[in-house]
């Protein structure tokens, strides 16, 4: 079993920047993937950046290309959102999210994700 937990969030003005954490207990298997995702109330869990731990390679919703940095430190089985440049549509819940399957295309896709941390908030305003 695999548990996420996320930290990192807060309140920051518009332009600023904040690193997001994820940290995993128990194992976690090359080429799975850990994704972040975000969400406003009322609406549905919106994809926003990945990495696959094997290869390192990631991707980006494109709201956020150029802005979101996603990084992973496998030894510290720890995941990574820096975010830059950030904008009062960035305000959200974020959650990391992590698979058990292997898989290559439709990351965006929350059934795709196995474990969910408990999220955290970010909120950008004045």
């Amino acid at each position: 079993q695999v548990q996420l937990v996320e930290s990192g969030g807060g309140q920051v003005q518009p332009g600023g920047s904040l690193r997001l954490s994820c940290v995993a207990s128990g194992r976690l298997f090359a080429n799975r993937v850990m994704a972040w995702f975000r969400q406003v109330p009322g609406k549905e869990r919106d994809f926003v950046s990945a990495v696959r731990l094997g290869s390192g390679n990631t991707y980006y919703a494109d709201s956020v290309k150029g802005r979101f940095t996603i990084l992973r430190d496998n030894a510290k089985k720890t995941v990574y959102l820096q975010m830059n440049s950030l904008n009062s549509e960035d305000t959200a819940v974020y959650y990391c999210a992590g698979s058990v399957g292997v898989f290559y295309d439709r990351f965006h896709d929350v059934r795709r994700y196995d474990y969910w941390g408990q999220g955290t908030q970010v909120t950008v305003s004045d």
